[in-house]
């Protein structure tokens, strides 16, 4: 009965967002899923075909920094997390300051 009662104050006192969390691996996937989805990047890298594609960073605000390499340019966008307001996984928001010339 006390494991069944410690079990219980355990799940109640732990963070809902830690029921929230996804592996590395599914998070990464859809911060990459976010970038190709995105008609803005395919426009500020002026439709080039994508040799590379890889995190870099992070920036001070914890916008996840990526570099989309062309074979004319390196561009750097970053993805600015969503977090859910309740159990579910977090999404992201791109920001682009620049694009390819």
């Amino acid at each position: 009965m006390k494991f069944i009662l410690a079990t219980a104050a355990l799940l109640l006192l732990t963070p809902t967002s830690a029921f929230a969390a996804l592996s590395g691996f599914y998070d990464s996937a859809e911060q990459i899923d976010t970038i190709l989805g995105s008609t803005e990047v395919g426009d500020a890298l002026r439709q080039a075909p994508i040799g590379q594609i890889g995190n870099t960073g992070t920036r001070a605000d914890g916008a996840k920094e990526w570099t989309i390499r062309t074979q004319e340019c390196d561009l750097v966008v970053y993805l600015v997390p969503k977090p859910p307001e309740g159990p579910g996984m977090t999404t992201y928001s791109l920001d682009i300051p620049n694009t390819c010339e």
